[in-house]
């Protein structure tokens, strides 16, 4: 059984950078495929970013390439969101979510089976 906790979310600029953070507290996240997902202010939740067990293979929605990159260190059991060029849209609670095999519709969210309570981005001036 996973328990996902994210960190990292903060207040930051437009233009800053930021890295968040995704772990399990009582299971390995090193068997799982993780995806970030968003949610900003009235809006509904969107897929940002999938990585699988072995971290070669990633997708990125058009909205955060090139800007965001996702990557995992299995041997800290956690999976990182680093976001550059960040954007007052780039604005939500961010959350990780593991599954047990990559789906190639990544962003379908009840794919996954285990999310964690998110953590809040903000970027304004």
């Amino acid at each position: 059984q996973l328990q996902l906790v994210e960190s990292g979310g903060d207040l930051v600029q437009p233009g800053g950078s930021l890295t968040l953070s995704c772990t399990s507290s009582q299971s390995s996240l090193n068997s799982y495929v993780t995806t970030w997902f968003r949610q900003a202010p009235g809006k509904g939740r969107e897929g940002l970013s999938v990585i699988n067990v072995s971290g070669d293979m990633k997708q990125y929605a058009d909205s955060v390439k090139a800007r965001f990159t996702i990557f995992r260190d299995n041997a800290k059991n956690t999976v990182y969101l680093h976001m550059n060029a960040l954007k007052p849209e780039d604005t939500g609670v961010y959350f990780c979510a593991a599954a047990s095999y990559y789906l190639s519709a990544w962003a379908i969210q009840s794919h996954y089976s285990y999310w964690g309570q998110g953590t809040q981005v903000t970027v304004s001036s």
